[in-house]
């Protein structure tokens, strides 16, 4: 595994700045950000995801939030077509 740094918080302070790299073994991406606060969690939980998908976050996984300015940094596949699971 080789990690590729693509992005900052932009004008970002010395630390603790969302951060994006790119696993370029697997394609994950590595996201260092601020941790949902506890309102954003219920409310995720309160929408839901895909019918019969428990709403607990597992203690292996962890929410955080993205800050919008940080989308810029995501690579996107060439075709964009890509819904993911949206439970259709």
């Amino acid at each position: 595994m080789a990690l590729e740094f693509l992005g900052i918080w932009p004008n970002t302070p010395d630390d603790g700045s969302p951060t994006i790299w790119l696993d370029d073994t697997t394609g994950d991406l590595i996201i260092q950000s601020w941790t949902a606060d506890d309102e954003t969690v219920r409310q995720a939980q309160e929408v839901g995801s895909v019918p019969g998908h428990s709403t607990d976050v597992p203690d292996h996984e962890s929410m955080i939030r993205l800050p919008a300015n940080m989308l810029q940094f995501i690579p996107r596949p060439d075709s964009e077509a890509t819904d993911g699971n949206r439970g259709t």
